[in-house]
């Protein structure tokens, strides 16, 4: 049975009565495992909070932060100070320079590009050959589909035919999310799993990348995160004067 999972369930922090009602959503429609973006600055008892309020729902809380660096140089210094913080990692490429860094660090998990500027979509084939010697995945945001109209909803629904047919081609991973910012543009796993069909995904694949995808990158980091990660492959099995 597939575990589901929602990346990035744009749930307010600042108003906890409609971040518990859009937890309350995410069971009900069958997942197991929600992410929101967070400011950097977040504090270990917002987070807590977080996860208290998912934990009354039966879900799993990943925390997750989204940077938006203007230049590369900006993104290396986020992913120095914070990558130990969160256990998702995701980097709004806005630039071709910020694109290309993030897709061969292998500290970033999440590629996310501009639903609305079609011009700051910069997954080409040097973007995908670079993610596919790296850990990056392919964010695609689904709730945007149910709010664009006629050209531009024809226009995006190109261009991640395009994105989805190069990533397939690479082998990059691909991560459906919602971008929900509220109860009513959320949908069940195999609601949006229908929706990639508009863009060619075959059906396995995007039942993937609600499920396999996003929780590979949760419990790869959690793995990292934990106090007995060494490096890959290396872990601290036992301590002096342990039981």
């Amino acid at each position: 049975m597939r575990r589901f999972a929602d990346l990035n369930l744009r749930a307010p922090i600042e108003d906890m009565n409609k971040t518990e009602n859009m937890f309350r959503k995410a069971s009900e429609l069958g997942y197991g495992l929600v992410a929101i973006p967070l400011p950097s600055e977040v504090t270990k008892e917002q987070i807590s909070q977080l996860k208290r309020l998912c934990s009354k729902e039966e879900l799993d809380f990943a925390a997750r932060v989204t940077f938006a660096p203007r230049n590369s140089d900006e993104l290396l210094q986020s992913l120095r100070r914070y990558r130990r913080r969160f256990e998702v990692i995701a980097v709004r490429c806005d630039t071709k320079d910020v694109a290309r860094q993030a897709a061969k660090d292998r500290r970033v998990d999440l590629l996310q590009f501009s639903v609305t500027s079609l011009r700051k979509r910069f997954f080409d084939e040097a973007e995908a050959e670079l993610a596919s010697q790296a850990l990056a995945s392919l964010e695609i945001e689904l709730a945007p589909l149910l709010q664009l109209t006629s050209i531009s909803r024809v226009r995006l629904l190109s261009r991640l035919r395009r994105e989805v047919a190069m990533a397939t081609r690479f082998k990059v991973p691909v991560t459906v999310v919602s971008g929900a910012t509220e109860r009513l543009l959320m949908r069940g796993a195999h609601d949006y799993a229908a929706l990639t069909t508009l863009f060619d995904m075959r059906s396995s694949s995007a039942l993937g990348a609600l499920s396999d995808n996003p929780w590979g990158i949760v419990e790869r980091n959690r793995k990292k995160l934990s106090v007995d990660y060494v490096a890959p492959g290396i872990r601290v099995l036992g301590r002096q004067g342990d039981a």
